[in-house]
């Protein structure tokens, strides 16, 4: 059974991810988060951007669509998101393709700038990012390594623990 905080981090990545706010998410909802994050930051690499966004997309149905029907409801999200424990390389995977996908000049470190612009693509809108960089850069570095990254990433999806870091990968939770 998912605890509190579980369902909270699956609720906010949901209805970030369901772009047409229809309560499903789809092939259709990754194509938007794709095309907006695009427009923010530009043409420069957006086939890699879509071929990633795609593979988390085939991830996220072939785990989580229970019922083949091409659609992922919140529950079905959240019921893969319990048994995401015992899919960890799944999880590095997926982790390590989106730190391509955010690390944007490919220079292996994503900056807060980065990472600001993954966060207002997803949410489209403006987000203050700086406070949850912040909480995110451990060392104070002003970025992130992929193994940061990677670490955050498996906090957010399979930890339960409201102080680590990686619980607000995406923002406040």
């Amino acid at each position: 059974m998912a605890s509190d905080l579980q369902r909270k981090k699956a609720s906010v990545v949901f209805t970030a991810m369901d772009v047409n706010d229809d309560g499903f998410l789809e092939r259709a909802d990754f194509e938007a988060l794709t095309d907006r994050w695009t427009r923010i930051r530009g043409e420069d690499g957006a086939d890699r951007l879509r071929e990633i966004m795609m593979r988390w997309w085939d991830a996220l149905s072939a785990t989580a669509d229970g019922d083949c029907d091409q659609r992922v409801t919140q529950e079905e999200m959240l019921a893969a998101v319990e048994n995401l424990s015992a899919m960890l390389d799944l999880v590095t995977a997926t982790a390590e393709s989106m730190f391509e996908a955010v690390d944007e000049d490919g220079d292996g470190r994503v900056t807060a700038s980065e990472y600001a612009r993954m966060i207002q693509a997803w949410t489209g809108r403006d987000v203050p990012g700086d406070d949850a960089f912040a909480r995110l850069d451990l060392n104070g570095d002003g970025e992130l390594r992929k193994s940061e990254f990677v670490t955050h990433w498996v906090e957010f999806w399979v930890g339960d623990d409201v102080e680590t870091p990686g619980t607000h990968l995406f923002g406040e939770v």
